[in-house]
């Protein structure tokens, strides 16, 4: 049974395990995006999230309480710089989980983990699927139709302008 045990071990000792997420924190956040197996995205997903709602409040504080778990001057920087302010409206769920299939050496199962509001092909898509237009009823269409047959005869164009008498 696996009663209150509320952590993935992932089969490494802590220091290991805690090693190995910070550097997986780290190149999520220089990249936006990685590749690694399901249970180690999921993990992943819980240790950098609260990370990520840290760097909404940039002061020195924060930075050092981020820098502690991370240890990376440029991932920080990107972190405050960069992505914090995309972020800063989302009231959570930074990340997106999406499973790739599995590896083909060991069968193990795949995932892609990445910065939702980083991904600019799913931005791209959201953005055309807000401009779909409504569909128009027919008195509508009818009305347009018989507005452009009662256009008004065009005389004074056909009268040259001719001097005035003298």
């Amino acid at each position: 049974m696996r009663h209150n045990k509320a952590i993935n071990h992932l089969g490494r000792k802590s220091s290991h395990r805690k090693a190995m997420l910070a550097n997986m924190a780290t190149s999520l956040i220089m990249h936006k995006r990685i590749t690694t197996t399901v249970a180690k995205a999921k993990a992943l997903k819980s240790y950098v999230e609260p990370l990520i709602t840290k760097s909404k409040d940039d002061s020195t504080h924060s930075r050092r309480m981020v820098f502690s778990y991370l240890k990376n001057k440029e991932a920080i920087k990107e972190l405050f710089g960069v992505i914090a302010p995309k972020i800063a409206d989302r009231p959570g769920g930074y990340t997106r989980v999406l499973h790739t299939g599995f590896r083909l050496g060991d069968g193990a199962d795949m995932a892609l983990i990445e910065l939702v509001d980083f991904n600019e092909a799913a931005l791209a898509a959201g953005k055309k699927e807000v401009k779909k237009s409504t569909r128009r009823s027919r008195a509508k269409k009818a009305a347009p139709a018989a507005e452009t047959v009662q256009a008004p005869a065009p005389e004074a164009a056909e009268t040259p302008e001719t001097p005035a008498a003298e």
